[in-house]
């Protein structure tokens, strides 16, 4: 599935995309953010298994706030993903390495 559809078919399960849609989505994923990372906790501190099929349910409820912010805004999933990895080309020009990650300037878009 190319990332613009499910953006596309993810809203048809909107309530609505208005003025408080940000708000909205950033709330969302502060929450579903929040529901992945207690799993891990779970996980690391208290010995529970760890279970892919959950992490991978929040995973896509995070991506479905992601396309509410992105309708809001009046963007697509593929330009948010887009200037993303222009802005990691132009951090990491030769991959990832650790000492321009310690060493780095701030940059507007960080």
């Amino acid at each position: 599935m190319r990332i613009d559809d499910y953006q596309r078919e993810a809203m048809s399960t909107a309530s609505a995309v208005d003025s408080s849609s940000v708000t909205v989505a950033a709330l969302g994923l502060a929450g579903e953010a929040g529901e992945f990372a207690d799993h891990v906790k779970k996980f690391i501190a208290q010995g529970h298994p760890i279970d892919h099929s959950k992490l991978d349910a929040e995973a896509g409820d995070i991506l479905w706030y992601l396309a509410l912010y992105a309708q809001a805004t009046k963007t697509t999933l593929s330009n948010i993903a887009a200037a993303n990895l222009s802005k990691l080309r132009a951090r990491y020009p030769k991959g990832f390495e650790a000492e321009r990650s310690m060493n780095r300037e701030e940059s507007p878009l960080d």
